[in-house]
């Protein structure tokens, strides 16, 4: 599909500017994938009234101050999962997370949001392809599996396909995956954010209430760095840190059941300490865990009772103990 059938999808889906008609697409059809990502970051890029635009829309943001927070229809409750360094196995955990939250109890509705618009990992995690469907208001139906409705970037471009898009685009994207989908009835919305502290995890925390987040991180002392920097950035912006998950804090050899901390050992501990918060709990180095999920198979869901699994459910209960008493 060409550049400008890409912009047409996105303006289906209204995750692009400009869009002053209805989409042709008849309601209840699928949004279309495009070939390419990267043609409306040219078409941006080299058109200098585009630039202009981009320019006049941050001054206008800019100049109507911080936005008012406003819950997300049908979903009471948000916990964003988020690191400070990439490479920690953060999706991986937002994902085992909001499945243990669902097994957790049947009655409770659980939705997962990948809100990492350049590294889109979820549908391969959660075993889902295709695109999200239209509903009579032109919002974005959740794909769903495993009892768990999802929304990704992933689902609107191709497996392949860079994203090349300015911050303020990304932040436009990642409004209308808040704003733009139909999430139905949730009791929890697990937020996979992107690693660092730039524009998306402010363009989430200032637009959303948020009831609590949880940083991932590994022993290694690099990692544990910008940790410190996600637990604090979350705290200037007024969002409770439910406490921290040590991801990888041991291997175990699988032949002799020798065990190497091969990332160092309980830094995420000591740092919790240092910070006042607490850990909710430590998930091994596990190929079963790297595995389940790259098959789109999370552990929690194909080895129920591994004690990767096991460790997965009791960061869940610790995150249920933490959260504030949700709205009615």
């Amino acid at each position: 599909m060409g550049g400008a059938s890409w912009r047409w999808a996105l303006r289906a889906a209204r995750l692009l500017p400009g869009s002053g008609r209805a989409p042709a697409a008849r309601r209840g059809r699928s949004v279309c994938a495009p070939a390419a990502c990267a043609a409306p970051s040219a078409d941006f890029a080299s058109s200098s009234s585009g630039d202009e635009a981009l320019r006049d829309k941050r001054a206008r943001i800019l100049s109507r101050g911080l936005p008012k927070q406003k819950p997300i229809e049908g979903v009471k409750q948000v916990v964003v999962v988020a690191s400070g360094k990439g490479g920690v196995g953060k999706s991986t955990t937002a994902v085992n997370i909001a499945l243990a939250l669902a097994a957790n109890d049947s009655a409770k509705e659980v939705g997962l949001l990948d809100a990492d618009i350049y590294g889109p990992s979820i549908p391969k995690m959660m075993n889902l392809k295709g695109n999200p469907e239209l509903t009579p208001k032109n919002l974005m139906r959740p794909l769903k599996n495993y009892g768990i409705a999802c929304m990704s970037m992933g689902f609107l471009i191709e497996e392949t396909a860079p994203v090349v898009w300015r911050g303020l685009m990304v932040m436009s994207a990642v409004e209308k995956l808040l704003r733009q989908v139909d999430w139905g009835q949730l009791d929890y919305l697990v937020i996979d954010m992107p690693p660092g502290t730039g524009d998306v995890q402010l363009s989430v925390s200032q637009n959303i209430p948020i009831a609590g987040a949880v940083i991932v991180s590994t022993p290694q002392d690099v990692a544990l760095l910008d940790a410190r920097k996600g637990a604090e950035m979350f705290r200037k912006v007024h969002v409770p840190v439910l406490g921290l998950v040590q991801n990888m804090s041991v291997f175990q050899c699988p032949k002799c059941k020798h065990e190497t901390h091969i990332f160092g050992t309980d830094g995420v501990k000591d740092l919790a300490k240092t910070l006042g918060l607490d850990v909710l709990g430590d998930v091994p180095l596990h190929i079963n865990i790297r595995e389940t999920c790259d098959s789109g198979q999370p552990v929690v869901i194909s080895q129920p009772q591994s004690d990767a699994a096991k460790a997965y459910h009791e960061i869940a209960m610790e995150i249920l103990r933490r959260l504030p008493v949700p709205p009615a």
